[in-house]
């Protein structure tokens, strides 16, 4: 349905800008409430996140503790919906089937007859392939499971091999986890609001000449971009008559993240897809202040690797003269250890009090 379509039908909607980047704040405080029952955390896209439970159990106890533990964590901040299943797939079509605030729980062994009931509309097709099927009368997962397996590869190729299997619940895909890498953020805040697009691409060249500068780039290439605009607030205009009535936030913002096909550490190509998209998709309103995050890394050449590991040395080896420095010079005053150091103990115990330990830090 379009916009106008929408006012057609309801003269007194209300139309309300988009802020992504609350958003994307709003994905990752969820992310990290989830990392606090496991830290195996997957993201997809805006607002899916797959869980690793594995080995919970000895903590949690069956699934559907686990699932109790997750809602304690959530609930009352998130509306969510929770599914739990072998597999990020079996787990995913649970909670698309689940209500706001409910949990559905997949018990092992019963994915097969869970999934028979879904619609292929589940399932990841391209509009051929789910017209190609329903031609077929095939409706549900079930009824594309109950054919053989050499018939759909035979029909449909490799991807009908992977969705008979993934019908069939044969397919259990693992949580992957990951570590991302703390951004390298550069600022800019404008005295006026600015609404020129020159002006904008002038302030990106300053922000990712400033973020290649910073240390920790130094021997990496960039390969993610994130770009975040935040937009100067308006008030919203409501119309007496017939028409919609617009009601902006109070925070209005404007994000675009780019992933570089080829990582690079030169700002020009860096900043390429930047200006094509702020030419295709502008920001919707006058920019008061510019974030520049690089995001992801991937290694540089073997001369700027080279180069990084006598800068990263030097630059430990003075952090360290100068903590031994502090160290003495607090010994010297309270006349004890104040300063401890972090050592690993067991760190694959789930207990975290017996992953590490705490020594005295001697200079």
């Amino acid at each position: 349905m379009t916009v106008s379509q929408a006012i057609g039908l309801c003269p007194t909607l209300r139309l309300c800008e988009p802020d992504p980047v609350h958003y994307d704040n709003c994905f990752a405080r969820l992310l990290a409430a989830l990392n606090e029952i496991s830290p195996v955390i997957e993201s997809g896209e805006l607002g899916l996140a797959y869980l690793g439970t594995d080995g919970l159990e000895g903590i949690f106890g069956p699934p559907e503790k686990v699932v109790k533990a997750i809602e304690c964590v959530v609930r009352g901040t998130w509306c969510v919906r929770i599914g739990w299943g072998r597999g990020k797939f079996a787990a995913w079509v649970a909670a698309s089937r689940a209500k706001p605030d409910e949990a559905i729980v997949v018990p092992p062994g019963g994915e097969r007859k869970f999934l028979s009931t879904q619609p292929i509309a589940v399932l990841s097709l391209d509009p051929d392939t789910h017209r190609r099927l329903r031609q077929l009368g095939i409706r549900t997962l079930g009824a594309l499971a109950a054919l053989p397996e050499e018939a759909v590869t035979a029909q449909f190729g490799a991807v009908g091999r992977r969705l008979w299997r993934l019908a069939a619940g044969h397919i259990v895909e693992p949580v992957v986890g990951g570590v991302a890498p703390e951004p390298i953020v550069a600022a800019l805040t404008f005295f006026t609001p600015v609404g020129e697009r020159d002006l904008i691409e002038r302030a990106l060249d300053q922000l990712i000449a400033r973020a290649l500068k910073d240390p920790r780039r130094i021997g990496w290439r960039v390969q993610a971009v994130r770009l975040v605009a935040e937009l100067e607030s308006w008030g919203g205009d409501e119309d007496g008559g017939r028409g919609a009535a617009c009601c902006a936030p109070t925070n209005r913002s404007w994000l675009v993240t780019v992933l570089l096909k080829d990582p690079t550490a030169d700002g020009t190509r860096i900043a390429a897809p930047l200006r094509t998209r702020l030419e295709q998709a502008p920001p919707a309103g006058a920019v008061t202040r510019l974030v520049l995050e690089l995001t992801a890394f991937a290694p540089g050449t073997t001369e700027l690797q080279l180069f990084a590991r006598d800068a990263v040395a030097a630059a430990r080896a003075g952090q360290r003269r100068a903590l031994e420095n502090a160290a003495r010079e607090i010994l010297q005053r309270v006349k004890r250890s104040c300063l401890y150091h972090v050592i690993e103990v067991q760190p694959w115990s789930r207990l975290p009090e017996r992953r590490y330990a705490l020594i005295d830090f001697e200079p």
